[in-house]
């Protein structure tokens, strides 16, 4: 019988279990990580059944980590902080002590030691990205003040969460006593580690992403992408002897700096979310239930403080930091829970035996229950700030800059861009038109070379497959006047009307369509305008053909925009269609537009205006429209003078036209 190593029967078991989970908790309308952490609880050594090797899932578990702070570093934003620095920075920073002196402190009472109290109230003072960042969206709150408060209050923690990282392991027993060389000696080797990723790394990483997107291969990419991080986690930990987690954040924040660091969040994103899910079931494969139960009196309170007392910790802050009360109850609201960060701070605990696994669990049971009851939290908001208002005094602590309004913060100056995905013959040619109108653009381009070229022309460019999400997501959508996707795969062009649509329901989305059959579906997607260049050139051939024959240029051309509409149906089965046949076949009837081209010779009436030549007077036919130097003039005045080279256009009976040719003497 064939042996199958135990490595892949852990990763298959975790993963299935995940998976079980996740989706059990998705059904249930609750986030996904809480399915995670249940399936590692149900593999674990503390339950019956099957149970995992514990040290095989974590070592894996440390991969989840790597890409999950390299994630973090990646997505890090100082603009995001700068934005809202002025409530952010002193809020987080106040949190973070506040929140935990009180876990420290409760640890204490229960009897816990020093290290265990220290690493417990550091866990409880971290939100969780994820689950903040879900809740804002599906409330649409991300993009107003209050949530790009929360945000910049998130990111100031994650700067925290690397700086507890780097002290965790000064902060850990020696012999008993605190050890200052011990932390002179990490902030010194962290120093070095940091220089120089900003002195070398920021040259070369961007260097090596760039070399390596000119070769066009997607598996190089990719390889390349996952050496940086992993390379640099595991340098930053074996040269400098700090953690993985650092070095992995830190080269996420130097590659976020290129061009290509889109691309590179959207190729690192399934190898992100994969690892996390095994990290998450490592974490509850070392929660004790019977220790929870045993001691649940701990659990609640620990919870509590978390989902209540950072709550009013924010709150309280509020009163002393200027700033609307509206974005404050957000932040309370949003970060009365702790989650991966919490899980990475705990981990690192108990590899430097500052706290055991029964008090590792209470940290997941407090997070377990946090991001459950999270959500709801979100539904007292507004009944909370109508009850502040009834009591005058306390709104007007808390609510110390009401000037700040909650509207969608901008997120770039001026007019909102056209996005153009794909700078093929078509993209070019429309990017030189909007570009001259003066018009803002944004394009997203896979092609490396081509991306250089426009970053030559000053065009705002994203690297990038614009069919992934994560990708597109950066494009900005809520605020684009529309988008035109001129690429000539039809699976790609699906894929990104779909999402684009998803992203922004009233976004006007012009799509290129491969083939015929292609051209409902990509309507059906939330395209506006289909167009298919082979049968556009039909019908431009149909348009100017009619145009030719004399047919009225305005019935001509609302037969042309029907046609479009239905999808390019020449047959005419449909009764506006007939209608319009219809009117073009009494136009014809009624009157004859010709069309004649004023010579120097023989054309008495070059020189003179329209009224000095009398032509419907001495013809009965009358001119309608002159085109000179290109530029169509309708209906011209009697003062219109005649020049040679003109083009008019008359209309009239039969024997009206013959005898204004004859009076011209002129050829059509």
């Amino acid at each position: 019988m064939h042996h199958v190593p135990e490595l892949l029967v852990n990763i298959s078991v975790a993963l299935g279990a995940a998976f079980i989970g996740g989706l059990i908790a998705r059904r249930l309308g609750l986030p996904a990580i809480l399915g995670y952490l249940l399936a590692g609880i149900a593999i674990g050594p503390f339950t019956p059944g099957f149970a995992g090797d514990t040290q095989t899932i974590l070592d894996l578990a440390e991969l989840g980590v790597i890409f999950l702070m390299f994630g973090v570093g990646l997505h890090f934003s100082f603009a995001d902080l700068w934005r809202v620095r002025s409530i952010a920075v002193p809020g987080a920073i106040g949190q973070l002590l506040l929140a935990t002196l009180i876990g420290f402190l409760l640890s204490q009472v229960w009897g816990l030691s020093v290290g265990a109290s220290i690493v417990i109230g550091l866990a409880i003072s971290i939100a969780s990205t994820v689950v903040l960042l879900r809740n804002l969206m599906d409330r649409n709150l991300l993009n107003t003040h209050a949530g790009q408060v929360a945000v910049g209050w998130l990111v100031m923690e994650d700067l925290a969460t690397i700086l507890i990282l780097i002290l965790m392991p000064a902060l850990a027993p020696q012999g008993g006593q605190f050890e200052w060389n011990q932390l002179f000696m990490t902030l010194f080797k962290a120093g070095i580690f940091v220089a120089l990723m900003f002195l070398v790394g920021k040259h070369f990483f961007p260097w090596l992403l760039n070399f390596i997107a000119h070769t066009r291969s997607r598996e190089l990419f990719i390889l390349a992408v996952l050496f940086i991080s992993l390379g640099t986690a595991l340098g930053a930990a074996e040269l400098f002897g700090v953690s993985l987690a650092l070095g992995a954040f830190a080269a996420g924040a130097i590659v976020s700096e290129s061009p290509q660091s889109y691309q590179v969040g959207a190729d690192v994103l399934p190898f992100q979310e994969a690892f996390a899910v095994v990290f998450f079931v490592s974490v509850g494969m070392l929660v004790n239930p019977a220790f929870l139960i045993a001691h649940w009196m701990e659990v609640v309170a620990l919870t509590l403080l978390v989902v209540v007392g950072k709550a009013i910790i924010t709150l309280g802050l509020g009163m002393l930091i200027k700033g609307p009360a509206h974005a404050f109850l957000v932040v309370a609201a949003g970060l009365s829970q702790i989650g991966e960060f919490s899980f990475i701070v705990g981990q690192a605990g108990l590899q430097l035996g500052m706290l055991t696994s029964n008090e590792y669990s209470l940290i997941l049971a407090a997070a377990l229950i946090s991001i459950t009851i999270n959500p709801a939290l979100f539904t007292f908001i507004e009944p909370v700030e109508k009850w502040l208002r009834n009591i005058p005094w306390l709104w007007q602590a808390l609510n110390r800059q009401a000037k700040v309004t909650d509207e969608p913060v901008e997120l770039e100056e001026g007019a909102a861009p056209v996005v153009i995905v794909g700078y093929g013959r078509v993209g070019k040619h429309l990017l030189r038109v909007l570009k001259r109108l003066k018009i803002p653009l944004l394009v997203i381009e896979t092609d490396a070379e081509v991306v250089s070229e426009l970053n030559e022309m000053r065009i705002p460019t994203i690297y990038g497959d614009a069919a992934n999400s994560e990708v597109l997501l950066h494009a900005g959508l809520g605020k684009a006047q529309a988008m035109v996707v001129t690429l000539p795969e039809e699976a790609a062009t699906e894929i990104i009307v779909a999402a684009a649509h998803r992203a922004n329901p009233d976004l006007p989305i012009i799509a290129r369509a491969a083939t015929a059959e292609n051209i409902e579906q990509l309507t059906k997607l939330g395209a506006k305008h289909v167009i298919q260049p082979e049968l556009e050139g039909g019908l431009e051939m149909v348009r100017h053909t009619l145009l030719q024959l004399g047919f009225p240029r305005r019935e001509v051309d609302s037969y042309a925009e029907e046609v479009r509409h239905k999808h390019y149906e020449f047959e005419g089965e449909n009764r506006r269609e007939h209608m319009l046949l219809r009117n073009l076949l009494r136009a014809a009837g009624e009157m004859e537009i010709t069309w004649y081209t004023l010579g120097e010779e023989n054309n008495s009436i070059i020189g003179h205006n329209l009224a000095e030549s009398d032509l419907r007077g001495r013809t009965g036919a009358s001119i309608v429209a002159i085109i000179r130097g290109g530029k169509l003039i309708p209906n011209p005045k009697s003062t219109t003078m005649f020049i040679a080279g003109d083009r008019i256009g008359a209309i009239g009976e039969a024997e009206h036209l013959e005898a204004l040719e004859a009076l011209l003497n002129v050829n059509q």
